[in-house]
């Protein structure tokens, strides 16, 4: 989808916060920045439970999968518009399908978790929608459920095909390092907090076969009660493991991402998307914009040099 696509968007019937999130001018879209929708803080390295320099030998070493492994909010975006196009979602007065462009999704995004909350945010700020599903906007609780689980099966099936594609790469430098870790006979693993059958179809197609399988643990959102940024899954992975948390470092790029891991007792890196690239990452032991020049050694350095707050 062209980043330069004109943004259609619904004139605001209802306002929420005290600053907008949108700004309506013709046919645009300026963005304004609303409160992090998250009940957790971010951590700091002394909030942290404190991890001995002595034992700071890595054993193994644990990602993340979207935006870590793929970049994927830009193809959950696409799907997004697939979805708007194909059902025709009109947002009155203009006659043309939804775009949400790369800059506005961003923002919603990194503010509004899950697919069917974020839809149903737009709909209740900027006015719910005509469709081939619905010729007048839908009124009533049902009807708007019904369009809102229509457009996510479909977008959810929409951005699988994306990935089965071919077209979509791994991130630099996330296999080479998987490779070396292996090679050295550390453990390795995935965590993300995205359901089951989303992580198995991504990694299947873009780590391949071998690595999956050959994986020392896999989990998804749907084997702990809590996501991120709530410890659970790296705890869990830490047992699954068989390692002590102190020897874990943690592959993330967001900073929920960070908490889960910082409060899990482990260290953590980043390596920040465009969408992520303005959080806080104060308490990252590095962060880098993507790992094509990190090796398994440089890592293994990071962890090493730490030093307990």
């Amino acid at each position: 989808m062209a980043s330069n696509a004109m943004v259609l968007l619904c004139p605001p019937t209802t306002t929420r916060h005290n600053v907008p999130l949108f700004s309506l001018h013709k046919t645009t879209t300026s963005l304004r920045r609303i409160p992090y929708f998250s009940s957790y803080s971010t951590s700091t390295r002394s909030s942290s439970r404190p991890i001995s320099a002595s034992s700071r030998a890595m054993e193994a070493l644990i990602f993340d999968c979207d935006g870590v492994i793929l970049e994927s909010e830009d193809l959950h975006r696409q799907a997004y518009n697939l979805a708007f196009a194909h059902f025709n979602v009109r947002c009155p007065p203009f006659s043309e399908p939804l775009i949400w462009d790369i800059e506005f999704y961003d923002v919603l995004q990194n503010q509004v978790g899950g697919g069917k909350p974020k839809m149903r945010w737009y709909f209740k700020e900027n006015g719910w929608p005509s469709s081939t599903l619905f010729d007048t906007p839908p009124e009533t609780d049902i009807d708007r459920a019904n369009l809102i689980d229509t457009l996510q099966d479909w977008k959810t099936e929409a951005y699988k095909d994306i990935i089965k594609s071919g077209s979509v790469e791994p991130r630099p430098g996330v296999l080479r390092l998987m490779d070396e870790a292996r090679a050295s006979g550390k453990k390795v693993a995935v965590c993300s907090a995205a359901t089951k059958s989303s992580v198995i179809l991504c990694l299947e197609n873009l780590i391949g076969m071998e690595r999956f399988e050959g994986l020392d643990c896999f989990l998804a959102g749907d084997d702990v009660k809590e996501k991120k940024p709530d410890p659970s899954i790296y705890i869990t992975a830490s047992k699954k493991l068989g390692v002590s948390e102190k020897a874990c470092l943690v592959v993330e790029d967001s900073v929920i991402g960070l908490q889960a891991a910082t409060k899990a007792g482990m260290s953590c890196v980043i390596t920040y998307t465009s969408s992520t690239a303005n959080q806080d990452f104060t308490d990252a032991i590095a962060k880098f914009p993507d790992l094509s020049d990190i090796r398994l050694k440089d890592l293994e350095e990071l962890l090493e040099n730490v030093v307990a707050a």
